[in-house]
C-alpha cells in the first residue's frame, strides 16, 4: 500500500535533515511531489504540513533522525527488471517490429510511445526494429519532415536495424498486387461520386460499379494508371462485405488519383495507395512479425488481415495499445495546428507543446520520456493522465546531475547596513564534489525574489542562505533596507527564521524564467500557459552552455534556452 501523504512528508523531512544537517521545506517539497503527485492538488495545505515536519525534524538529534528513518523505505535508484511481454508468435531472435511515421509533421509524445513500445518488444526478444516512412500521401508529406523525424528519433536514442525504407518506393509492387486482386475479382474500379459512395456505405448497399466484370475493371485500372483522369474520377475499391457492422469493411478504397507531385517520387505516379493497403503489404514484405499500433486503428485490423488473406501473403500479428492522451494538453497535428496558425503558440518547438522538439526545449530528457511511455506497457485501457508523471520521471534523472545555482524572480533590491563583505563558496552539486564549486561575492546590496520579500515584515530577523542573518528595518513596494544581525542564531531562533535565496546585486546577471503550465483549460486555450518572469541569476551562470539544464535552488529545474537573453525555461517546478 502506498504511504500516506503525511508519511511521505515525514520521511523526506527526516532524510533531508540527516543529509544536509538541516531540513529545508523547499528541498523537501520536490521529493514529496515526485513520490506523491496528488500533493500538488492543494499546495498550500501540503506546504503547511511540510513546514511542520521540517521544524520537527530540525529539532531532532542526528541519532534520533537515524533511528526514525529506519522505519521508512526509499525507492532504489536501480531499474526494476521488466518481465517480457507475452504475445502470440514471439520467439527469441525472430521478433521484427517497426516504427511507421508519416513525414507530414513533427513527432510528439504519442509517436514516442509507439516507437518505444515497438523498440522494447524487439529488445526483449533480441529481435529487430525497422524504420519505414509511411509516405503515400503526396499532398502532405515533405523531405524536411523526413529529416526532422530522423533527427528526433536519434535524440530519443532509438536504434534501427538496417537502412530506413519508404513506402512510396514500393509503388510498383502495390500496383502488381492491385492487378492481382482485380484479376481474382476481389477489387473493382468505382466511378461513383463521394456522396454516392457515402450513401451506399451508410445504407449497406452495393454500388453499381461493383458488378463490372474483371475485364472492364482491368481496363479501367489501366486508364487510371495512364494518367489521363482527374482526381475523383475513379478509385479502386476492395470487394469487402457491405453488410458488415464494421464500416471499414464496406468496400473500402485501396487506390485514389492524386495529381500533387511527391516529395520523393516527383510526378512519377498519379495513383496512390491508401494506408490500409500499403501498411499490410509493406509489413508482410519487410518481414515484420509484430505490428504494434494504437487503438485508433483497431477497427482496421480486420481489413489488414483480409487484404493479406486475399493476396496469400504472410500475416504479421497486429496488437493495438491504448492511445496516449495527456490531460490539459493536445498532441495531434489536428489539434495543435489551429493554435500555431492563430499565433497562440510560437510553433512546433514551443515548450508548452508535447512535440518532441517542444519537450527537448523544455529540458525533458529522452530517458524520462522512455520511462514514462513504457510505464503504460501494452495496456489497452484508455487513461487521461496529467503531465506530472512525466515531469516526475524527468526530475529523478535531473536531480543527480544538474548543477545548482541561485535565481530570484521579480527581483526586489535589498540594502544591508553594516554588512559583512564575504566570498561564499558553494558546491555546484550538494552530493557530487566532482562538479566543483561556485563563488558568490557578497557586499551590501542584494536581490531577493518578490515572493520572499512579501513574506517578511519590518523587525523580522531572517537568514540569507549560506551567508548571515539580517533584520528588516524598512519595507517599501520596490526595495528593502535591513541591517546585519550576526553570523549565527540560537537554536530556537534558527528553527523559526526564514531562509531566503539571494543574488549579489553588484554581479547579478539579468535573465528570464519561462514558466509553463497546461496548454488547455478544458477544451479552451489557456492564455496563462506560458508566463515569463524577469529576474537575476548569479554570475556563474554566464559560463553555462546553451541547452544546459540546471537546478535553481527552491525554484526548480530549468534549461538555458537563449544565452544572449539568459532565458531559462522551467522544466520541473519545486514549488
Amino acid at each position: 500500500m502506498a504511504d500516506s501523504l503525511a508519511e511521505v512528508i515525514r520521511k523526506h523531512s527526516l532524510k533531508n535533515a540527516l543529509d544536509y544537517g538541516k531540513a529545508d521545506a523547499k528541498s523537501v517539497v520536490g521529493r514529496v511531489v515526485a513520490e506523491h503527485p496528488d500533493a500538488k492538488s492543494d499546495m498550500r495545505a501540503t506546504m503547511q504540513l511540510i513546514a511542520a515536519e521540517v521544524e520537527r525534524a530540525n529539532a531532532l538529534s542526528k541519532e534520533d533522525l537515524q533511528k526514525e528513518l529506519l522505519q521508512y523505505a526509499f525507492a532504489e535508484k536501480v531499474e526494476a527488471k521488466k518481465e517480457r511481454w507475452e504475445l502470440p508468435g514471439v520467439e527469441d531472435g525472430k521478433v521484427v517490429t517497426r516504427f511507421l511515421p508519416e513525414p507530414n509533421g513533427f513527432l510528439h509524445l504519442g509517436h514516442a510511445k509507439a516507437a518505444f513500445l515497438n523498440a522494447e518488444l524487439a529488445r526483449q526478444y533480441g529481435g529487430k526494429l525497422l524504420l519505414r516512412f509511411d509516405d503515400t500521401n503526396p499532398e502532405k508529406e515533405k523531405q524536411e519532415f523526413v529529416e526532422a523525424i530522423k533527427a528526433d528519433a536519434e535524440w530519443l536514442g532509438l536504434h534501427f536495424d538496417g537502412k530506413e525504407t519508404y513506402a512510396s518506393d514500393l509503388i510498383p509492387q502495390y500496383y502488381a498486387f492491385a492487378k492481382q486482386l482485380i484479376a481474382q475479382g476481389d477489387a473493382f474500379v468505382c466511378t461513383c461520386t463521394q456522396e454516392q459512395i457515402k450513401q451506399s456505405r451508410m445504407e449497406k448497399k452495393e454500388c453499381a460499379c461493383r458488378n463490372k466484370n474483371k475485364e472492364e475493371n482491368a481496363l479501367a485500372w489501366e486508364q487510371m494508371l495512364a494518367g489521363g483522369l482527374n482526381e475523383g474520377d475513379s478509385i479502386l475499391r476492395l470487394k469487402g462485405d457491405v453488410q458488415s457492422d464494421n464500416t471499414v469493411m464496406r468496400d473500402p478504397t485501396l487506390f485514389r488519383i492524386l495529381q500533387t507531385q511527391h516529395y520523393r517520387q516527383g510526378a512519377k505516379y498519379k495513383v496512390w495507395p491508401t494506408y490500409d493497403f500499403e501498411v499490410s503489404i509493406s509489413d508482410s514484405l519487410e518481414g515484420v512479425t509484430h505490428a504494434l499500433r494504437s487503438k485508433e486503428y483497431e477497427l482496421r485490423d480486420e481489413l489488414y488481415y483480409f487484404i493479406l488473406d486475399k493476396l496469400s501473403l504472410r500475416k504479421p500479428f497486429v496488437y493495438d495499445f491504448s492511445r496516449l492522451n495527456i490531460r490539459g494538453n493536445a498532441l495531434s497535428k489536428r489539434l495543435v495546428k489551429p493554435f500555431i496558425e492563430a499565433k497562440q503558440v510560437s510553433g512546433w518547438e514551443d515548450p508548452r507543446l508535447l512535440s518532441l522538439r517542444g519537450m527537448k526545449r523544455r529540458g525533458i530528457l529522452p530517458q524520462a520520456i522512455r520511462e514514462f511511455v513504457l510505464g503504460f506497457g501494452l495496456s489497452k485501457v484508455e487513461s487521461n493522465p496529467s503531465i506530472e508523471k512525466l515531469l516526475n520521471e524527468n526530475q529523478k534523472l535531473l536531480e543527480p546531475t544538474a548543477e545548482h545555482y541561485f535565481f530570484v524572480s521579480k527581483p526586489v533590491k535589498f540594502l544591508v547596513k553594516n554588512s559583512r563583505e564575504a566570498y561564499v563558496k558553494l558546491p555546484k552539486h550538494p552530493s557530487d564534489a566532482s562538479k566543483g564549486n561556485r563563488v558568490l561575492h557578497a557586499k551590501k546590496e542584494f536581490y531577493l525574489s518578490k515572493n520572499d520579500a512579501d513574506s517578511i515584515k519590518e523587525g523580522e530577523v531572517f537568514r540569507l542562505i549560506q551567508l548571515y542573518n539580517v533584520k528588516l528595518l524598512k519595507k517599501t513596494p520596490n526595495s528593502l533596507i535591513g541591517e546585519f544581525a550576526g553570523m549565527d542564531l540560537a537554536e530556537e531562533d534558527k528553527r523559526k527564521a526564514k531562509k531566503l535565496q539571494w543574488v549579489p546585486a553588484e554581479s547579478a546577471v539579468a535573465g528570464e524564467l519561462v514558466c509553463i503550465s497546461d496548454l488547455l483549460k478544458g477544451d479552451v486555450f489557456n492564455r496563462k500557459s506560458l508566463v515569463v518572469e524577469s529576474g537575476f541569476c548569479e554570475e556563474e551562470c554566464k559560463k553555462l552552455d546553451e541547452g544546459a539544464v540546471v537546478q535553481f535552488d527552491r525554484v526548480g529545474f530549468a534549461r538555458l534556452d537563449d544565452k544572449k537573453k539568459m532565458r531559462f525555461i522551467l522544466s520541473n517546478s519545486l514549488v
